[in-house]
């Protein structure tokens, strides 16, 4: 149960970042990477710190706030730098494609690391997922600006951040709490963002904001920052980091769908033939192949056990 649990906030987590996209695209066009990631999770660390606090959550202890802090400066600080800045040059549609790398870079860093084993079944998943994000947004792949190589190769950047922290951070979740842990790494990521914003005076822009732009701002500060990455840090601390991260699959899928729900945008055969793909592709990378030979009952375990112990049997006589 708490496996399902793990991968359906995954899910949702993903889904809510999809969402976050066309918010940071809009903000993109006139605000700075450093100022959209100091006003998304300096705002997504203060909803989440009172939560904590009057909560009594169990914070991380003092022999893991090192590696707290490390992991907020990676996933709150460089990875919205790289994130907002690869939108600058690239379009949304092979921006995701870039993104839709986490699943196999996770899954390439967890064997590495030997956090988790690398199996033929969550293999064959990521590779379906990934191929489904590409079927989904094959319409949108060739419209690429000049020089949006540099933006894919910023974004796989940021997905690389992404992977590390969701290898390195699961001990420290189960040692803590998934809203204190991430309210803490939220608080120092953004506290790096506003220092660099603030020397930058990117913060200057906001005298220009009308309602559109604290519309957008409030969005990614709730929903983008605060609600998202709880239900990621929620979901590594249940399931494997590459189960986590082939969620991000679901993002560019649910961008499109509500693009056409929404938007009026048109809803192609590519789009509901690559969510299909994807959907398969996170099933087999979140389910094991059921066995025919379950645990064997009491009597047949003993059975067994009773003839291993023979030195004869073992031998084959």
């Amino acid at each position: 149960m708490a496996e399902l649990a793990g991968v359906l906030a995954a899910i949702l987590s993903s889904g809510l970042g999809g969402s976050s996209v066309a918010a940071t695209r809009y903000l993109a066009a006139t605000v700075d990477p450093q100022t959209i990631g100091a006003f998304r999770f300096g705002g997504g660390a203060l909803l989440l710190l009172p939560v904590a606090l009057l909560q009594g959550r169990r914070w991380p202890a003092r022999g893991d706030w090192l590696g707290v802090v490390a992991l907020g400066l990676l996933f709150f600080g460089a990875f919205p730098i790289l994130f907002n800045a690869s939108l600058a040059y690239t379009t949304a549609a092979r921006g995701a494609l870039a993104l839709s790398t986490l699943p196999l870079l996770t899954m390439a860093a967890g064997a590495l690391l030997r956090v988790e084993p690398l199996t033929v079944r969550k293999t064959l998943g990521v590779l379906l997922s990934m191929a489904g994000v590409a079927i989904a947004l094959v319409t949108g792949l060739s419209d690429a600006p000049p020089g949006a190589w540099r933006g894919d190769l910023l974004m796989v950047a940021a997905a690389l951040c992404m992977a590390l922290y969701s290898v390195w951070s699961k001990p420290f979740i189960q040692r803590s709490d998934p809203i204190a842990f991430t309210a803490m790494g939220m608080a120092v990521g953004a506290a790096g963002l506003l220092l660099t914003s603030a020397i930058g005076n990117g913060f200057a822009v906001v005298a220009t904001f009308d309602a559109g732009h604290w519309l957008a701002v409030g969005f990614l500060t709730l929903f983008g920052s605060a609600l998202t990455f709880f239900l990621w840090a929620f979901a590594l601390g249940r399931t494997t980091p590459t189960r986590v991260a082939i969620s991000v699959t679901v993002n560019p899928i649910i961008a499109a769908i509500l693009g056409a729900t929404l938007l009026g945008e048109p809803l192609r055969w590519n789009l509901m033939a690559g969510l299909v793909t994807v959907a398969l592709g996170i099933w087999i990378a979140t389910t094991t192949r059921s066995r025919q030979s379950a645990l064997p009952s009491a009597p047949t375990l003993a059975r067994s056990t009773a003839i291993g112990d023979n030195p004869r049997s073992r031998s084959g006589a």
